[in-house]
């Protein structure tokens, strides 16, 4: 018993280390992995909240998303399968996805409070009992 427990962790060992697909011809880099899935996140997002307009205007957004990095489909999910073999560098693709898509959240947060501030800015500094601009007459005497 005490001879096969080394052996059976040792046998373990070798098994995890063990690939489970070879390396695809046409494998998407791991930086531009992170681009494609970055966009298809937002992409993703947008789907759920403009869904008509897309439907409207016939725009399918992942077919854009992969002429613009210039993959297919059969690549993106052959890529991501071989990723997802490789647990650690799959965790180190979507830990670089959620850090891009963290990192735009508080820029547009940060571009929010500006716009925010601003506005409010100009409310107090526009005093009460002006007529608006657009509610002036024109020449001709009517208001545009």
């Amino acid at each position: 018993m005490k001879k096969a427990l080394p052996l059976l962790l040792i046998t373990l060992f070798l098994s995890c280390a063990e690939k489970l697909m070879d390396k695809p011809a046409n494998l998407i880099p791991k930086e531009k992995m992170v681009l494609i899935l970055n966009d298809l996140a937002i992409v993703n997002a947008a789907k759920v909240t403009n869904a008509q307009i897309l439907r409207k205007h016939d725009i399918e957004p992942t077919t854009y998303i992969f002429t613009k990095y210039g993959v297919d489909s059969i690549q993106f999910v052959e890529s991501d399968r071989y990723y997802a073999s490789i647990p650690e560098e799959h965790e180190e693709i979507y830990t670089a996805v959620e850090a891009k898509l963290e990192a735009e959240k508080e820029r547009i947060t940060q571009a929010k409070k500006i716009k925010d501030s601003l506005k409010a800015a100009e409310a107090k500094a526009t005093p009460k009992g002006l007529i608006p601009k657009d509610s002036l007459p024109k020449k001709d005497g009517k208001k545009k």
